[in-house]
């Protein structure tokens, strides 16, 4: 069985969760700093997330919910995943932004992947504390990808990854098949192929034999 990982943040949705919570409370100019120099592999992940949800100490629960409802996916997504399922691929996203941003999207849009793999941030009654929790704050998407694999039944040899930072490095190196989607300039030369559309994607996997 072919399994596909997708990272999300900047793969499946050009929005970027942190920086959407960062209106919300006044601090999106911060955040995106902290994560384009994470992206660009300038400073460790787990420092740059920590960073971005302390800035969000106290913002409330219905402010989160509404940045979440304003996370898009991109163009083609919805037919991509629904072409994937129909084939028999497996599909999952493995991100460090938040799970409930994640199913929150998907579930919108009435599409749906296998396994989500993600991060959350940690509340207090109806706030958030500016802690954040996950698998992949320590931990790197090459572990997980290897245990959604095996889960799935998949040979490592049999996986794709695609995503487009620095944190995405570590999969798209234990990969079979390692695809950029408008990769960072620290990211590109360790990509198999580059695209830069859900179509460019998706005549890549027909290509491959993904599709």
């Amino acid at each position: 069985m072919t399994l596909v990982a997708f990272d999300f943040d900047g793969t499946l949705s050009d929005s970027e969760m942190t920086v959407l919570l960062g209106e919300r409370c006044g601090v999106a100019a911060e955040m995106e700093a902290i994560t384009e120099r994470a992206m660009n592999d300038e400073i460790d992940y787990e420092r740059s997330l920590r960073e971005r949800c302390a800035l969000l100490d106290g913002l409330a629960a219905a402010e989160v919910r509404a940045a979440f409802d304003a996370v898009e996916l991109r163009p083609g997504v919805i037919d991509l995943l629904r072409a994937l399922a129909a084939a028999g691929v497996a599909t999952a996203v493995l991100t460090g932004g938040f799970g409930r941003g994640v199913e929150h999207a998907l579930t919108r849009e009435e599409v749906a992947v296998d396994t989500v793999v993600a991060n959350e941030l940690d509340f207090e009654g109806e706030a958030l504390t500016g802690a954040v929790t996950g698998p992949l704050i320590e931990g790197t998407k090459d572990d997980a990808l290897r245990a959604v694999a095996g889960n799935a039944g998949a040979d490592l040899g049999d996986t794709v990854a695609v995503g487009d930072g620095a944190n995405d490095l570590p999969m798209l190196r234990v990969a079979g098949l390692a695809v950029g989607y408008e990769p960072k300039s620290a990211v590109e030369p360790h990509c198999d192929a580059v695209v830069g559309s859900m179509a460019e994607l998706r005549e890549l996997f027909e290509t491959r034999g993904v599709l």
